[in-house]
């Protein structure tokens, strides 16, 4: 069991889930009706799962691949531990991961 606690924009409101191995994070967040839209489904094709991870948990993750990158280069408001949801794959041993939704989403298919 993997505890993933999502942190608001603003800090001020905390929810804590159970995930299982092998779970995507987007998926993850949607299910606990976090505002993360994933316009295109998982298809890195958009930034709208945008998240910021804890610093410690960042570097937990596997390096995120090059077009990842990629598109993180065109969400709004990132960080260098900024991730797309999709692209996270938990392992159980994360034991817990903390993660920031962001403020704003950029939705890139539409440009």
């Amino acid at each position: 069991m993997i505890r993933v606690r999502f942190v608001s924009a603003d800090g001020d409101k905390i929810q804590e889930v159970e995930a299982q191995d092998g779970d995507n994070l987007l998926e993850v967040a949607q299910g606990a009706g976090q505002p993360l839209e994933g316009t295109c489904e998982g298809q890195m094709a958009c930034s709208t799962c945008h998240v910021i991870l804890e610093a410690a948990d960042f570097a937990k993750l596997p390096p995120a691949s090059e077009d990842e990158e990629d598109m993180l280069d065109l969400a709004a408001s990132t960080t260098r531990f900024s991730r797309l949801s999709c692209q996270i794959t938990l392992k159980g041993d994360y034991e817990t991961l903390t993660v920031r939704i962001p403020a704003e989403s950029r939705n890139m298919q539409g440009i």
